[in-house]
């Protein structure tokens, strides 16, 4: 997922994909753990759209709060 895509959608948006990924990561992980992966760089690819995710999430409180 683009940086540019996740700027573009609302706060509820960001918070419904993170907890998409992070449900995706988990059953990645599961699936590492009891039978082959296909593609471990899955987990990782998951790992940074979290932290993008978390990122936009985290610059748009910081602005909310410097408005006031």
């Amino acid at each position: 997922m683009k940086t540019g895509e996740l700027r573009q959608m609302s706060d509820e948006q960001l918070t419904l994909t993170l907890k998409e990924v992070q449900d995706n990561l988990f059953h990645l992980r599961v699936q590492s753990a009891t039978e082959r992966l296909e593609t471990p760089s899955e987990i990782r690819k998951a790992r940074r759209d979290i932290a993008r995710i978390k990122t936009i999430q985290r610059e748009r409180e910081q602005s909310a709060t410097q408005g006031d």
